[in-house]
């Protein structure tokens, strides 16, 4: 049960990743998360939550009396699936209920999606409740494994100050494709090609291509041979702006985002995204993959991408369209503070119902 003072205690994996932030409303309320214990190695006073030191059932011994309930998240993908069933062994031992939210029903950073779907195996037929974000991942949990999933959205990724931010006024329409590291689920260049010769034909359309420099980097576990030359090429024919630097921090990434008319997400698997949720904050339109459940987080325009390949005449289609059309879909800030108020209360009686 909760304190005598009605506080429900949470040991969440993570705390400190924006969507979980979001969960509490921004003055608090009677659920109370754990800070996040620093993983080995991880420098003093770092916001560094990975790999999650509370998936460790040592942990959960030594810490049970801490937390009312477990609630995870993400931070699982280094977890053999014997490892999550000694957790959910721990976690019975003391009698702390496990809650899941399904963000991902395939892994974006795995070529081979055995283990993810193992580690699945173990951590939704034990969790006492499911959480996702849409009705379509429900469906699926349900056909998968004959569990209910409560649907609740994704909350607001940018900060208050930056929902309200003006759009910058621009004489182009740019299209941004963002290809970060090129984690597997990612497919950069055929999605490239197309968008470079369907904005050539399109007056004061603009195709900016950004990736990190690592995956030009033969030592680094991020290299991708021959993209970057090819990008390269593609900026110096002038088909396309290409931009390769470090992360973003939160600042430089909300930058760039609202500094976009377009952001193209190029993914061949995937299930749900947060970057889709900045870009709606921010007022960018976003073009989606087949894959997944984009559309039912956030209003999107959808273009057929899967494991099997592109389908280059819906990217085409799906660019003209935000082109002509200039879609206006940006997050009401008034609408995101009560969709936030009501998550947490959500939350808060999905806690408190197991207790």
């Amino acid at each position: 049960m909760s304190g005598p003072d009605g506080i429900i205690r949470v040991a969440s994996v993570p705390a400190g990743h924006v969507y979980v932030r979001h969960l509490s409303p921004p003055n608090g309320d009677r659920v109370v998360r754990l800070a996040d214990p620093r993983p080995c190695g991880a420098p003093s006073g770092s916001q560094q939550w990975w790999p999650p030191v509370m998936l460790d059932p040592d942990w959960v011994e030594k810490h049970a009396g801490t937390f009312d309930v477990f609630h995870v998240h993400f931070g699982f993908d280094a977890q053999s699936p014997s490892s999550l069933r000694e957790l959910v062994d721990a976690l019975r031992r003391h009698g702390k209920p496990l809650v899941y939210t399904v963000h991902d029903l395939v892994n974006p950073h795995h070529h081979d999606e055995s283990e993810h779907q193992a580690q699945l195996d173990v951590l939704v037929p034990a969790a006492d409740r499911l959480i996702t974000l849409t009705p379509g991942a429900a469906a699926e949990i349900e056909a998968r494994w004959g569990r209910t999933a409560l649907v609740l959205p994704h909350p607001h990724v940018v900060e208050p100050a930056q929902l309200v931010r003006p759009r910058p006024r621009r004489d182009t329409f740019t299209v941004g494709l963002h290809a970060k590291s090129i984690r597997p689920n990612m497919d950069p260049l055929p999605v490239t090609r197309v968008l470079a010769d369907a904005l050539a034909e399109l007056p004061d359309a603009v195709l900016r291509v950004d990736c990190h420099p690592e995956i030009d980097d033969p030592a680094s576990h991020w290299y991708a041979p021959g993209v970057l030359e090819e990008l390269r090429e593609l900026d110096r024919a002038r088909r396309l702006e290409l931009s390769v630097h470090d992360y973003f921090d939160d600042d430089d990434l909300w930058d760039y985002l609202i500094g976009l008319d377009v952001s193209v997400l190029p993914y061949r698997f995937g299930t749900h995204s947060g970057w889709l949720e900045a870009c709606h904050d921010l007022g960018t339109v976003v073009l989606a993959p087949s894959c997944g459940y984009y559309p039912q987080q956030r209003p999107c325009l959808s273009y057929g991408h899967d494991r099997l390949g592109l389908d280059e005449a819906s990217l085409r289609e799906a660019v003209l369209t935000a082109y002509e059309k200039r879609p206006a879909w940006r997050a009401d800030p008034a609408q995101r503070e009560a969709e936030r108020l009501q998550l947490a209360e959500e939350h808060a009686l999905l806690y408190a119902s197991l207790l």
